[in-house]
């Protein structure tokens, strides 16, 4: 089943050509066969997904649907509230904690008929972008193990791309959803701010924080979608780009950037040119303070979410999220107000630029994936914190609230995914998803295949 999308899923438990109890089971068997190289799941819940999956069989075989999703094995990032499931957030503080409740999301996601495989394994309170881990261990990326998955839903990309979940749900404040498909050459979104609430997950900041899809294909995030916003799935089959107008970045989104990277980008560019688009050049000067502003905001705000642990339970907590809390203690009540006036702006002058455009494009990160471990990337003379570095084209669009979407353009010399990211004005997902579907179909064919051989024994 390692082609199948959930489109191929469903129509197969339609003709009874398997059972989601199969399916189930055969997920479950390569989560215990795989993981341990992956390191992809905290939590497995093998008993909750098989007692779904014999209910929804039941419901099958009597004609009864249940959902659009009835049968389709996910997952959930560990900060998502999953009732009567341990759900950690990444965190020894929270390793005995079950959720009496679920989260929106989850709800949602139940009434659509889904199987629950279990919880994935994040950066602790999703404080930082790669995929280390004190407590649970690091993910490893599928595509090659000694490299970092991304994060902080590394372990939610990890296991769709590994096909140990067909989907998974994670969270984005920085770019914690697009950092994470881009590493392990999976398709991501963003969606707009508050178009899926949050309610029921622990966010790092409840200004920037935003859940969403990660899918192997654009056709199943279309799919995930319709069952999360209960919108129509959008009409995938339009027949050209002609009329799309793209904005390419005359700054910021080309800088500082690995060579290899911005290649794979102008190849991804070239490809958007055959298909007839028509391109934009766009200025973006705000974008330079994305990362001041993100930092100032997400920082305070998750010192502020965990204040109360914080003076019981500190040593608990690992390095990387006392360092933050640390920080939030010497932002002032006026840089806080300063960058919230800041985000406005951003927003204002971003949703201006969609007058003249329908998508940006950028790559989703400047630099080429990392090796686990590592804190600092190079480029040239210069040296760039890791955290930084990922989410430098990324967090503007947590600020300004557009939605965003993730997709791979290509591959690099190392066999590396590359990502490509597509933004659009706000609630027009239905743009990112045709267009990203329509670049899918005419240019990915040779990246899934050569995605479909190195996974092939999974």
């Amino acid at each position: 089943m390692i082609n199948m999308t959930i489109k191929e899923l469903l129509e197969g438990y339609k003709s009874k050509m398997f059972s989601p109890v199969e399916v189930t089971r055969d997920y479950l068997d390569k989560i215990k066969n795989y993981n341990p190289q992956y390191n992809a799941f905290i939590t497995v819940t093998e008993e909750t997904a098989l007692s779904s999956a014999y209910r929804i069989e039941e419901n099958i075989m009597s004609n009864q649907e249940i959902g659009i999703l009835q049968g389709v094995p996910i997952s959930y990032k560990d900060s998502i509230d999953t009732k009567g499931i341990k759900t950690t957030s990444g965190s020894l503080i929270n390793k005995n904690r079950i959720p009496t409740e679920d989260a929106n999301v989850v709800k949602m996601l139940n009434k659509s008929g889904v199987v629950n495989l279990g919880k994935a394994n994040m950066y602790e309170f999703g404080t930082g972008i790669t995929s280390d881990n004190p407590f649970y261990g690091s993910i490893k990326n599928p595509w090659n193990t000694r490299y970092m998955a991304g994060g902080s839903s590394g372990g939610s990309a990890a296991a769709v791309a590994a096909n140990l979940s067909m989907a998974s749900i994670g969270t984005d404040a920085g770019g914690s959803i697009r950092v994470p498909s881009a590493c392990c050459g999976v398709v991501g979104l963003k969606p707009t701010y508050d178009l899926i609430q949050m309610d029921g997950i622990m966010p790092l900041s409840w200004t920037l924080d935003h859940v969403g899809p990660i899918t192997r294909n654009v056709e199943d995030l279309a799919i995930i979608m319709e069952a999360l916003t209960k919108k129509p799935n959008v009409e995938l089959g339009r027949d050209d780009l002609q009329d799309l107008k793209i904005g390419i970045p005359n700054q910021y989104f080309n800088e500082k950037i690995d060579e290899e990277v911005r290649e794979i980008y102008q190849k991804a560019i070239r490809e958007f040119e055959k298909l007839g688009v028509n391109f934009i050049a766009v200025d973006i000067p705000f974008a330079s303070e994305s990362i001041n502003v993100a930092s100032t905001i997400a920082t305070a705000e998750a010192g502020y979410m965990h204040k109360d642990l914080r003076k019981t339970s500190l040593d608990l907590y690992g390095e990387a999220a006392r360092e933050t809390f640390t920080r939030s203690q010497s932002i002032s009540s006026f840089e806080y107000i300063a960058a919230l006036k800041s985000r406005d702006y951003m927003n204002q002058k971003l949703t201006e630029l969609y007058e003249d455009i329908d998508i940006l494009l950028t790559p989703t990160l400047p630099a080429l994936t990392t090796k686990l471990g590592v804190d600092e990337v190079q480029f040239g003379k210069e040296k760039e914190k890791v955290g930084d570095c990922m989410i430098r084209y990324t967090c503007l669009f947590d600020i300004t609230g557009h939605p965003a979407l993730s997709i791979p353009c290509g591959a690099t010399k190392n066999s590396m995914p590359v990502g490509l990211q597509l933004v659009a004005n706000h609630f027009r997902e239905d743009l990112l998803i045709k267009t990203a579907y329509f670049y899918e179909k005419e240019y990915l064919t040779d990246f899934y295949k050569k995605k479909n051989e190195i996974f092939k024994q999974v």
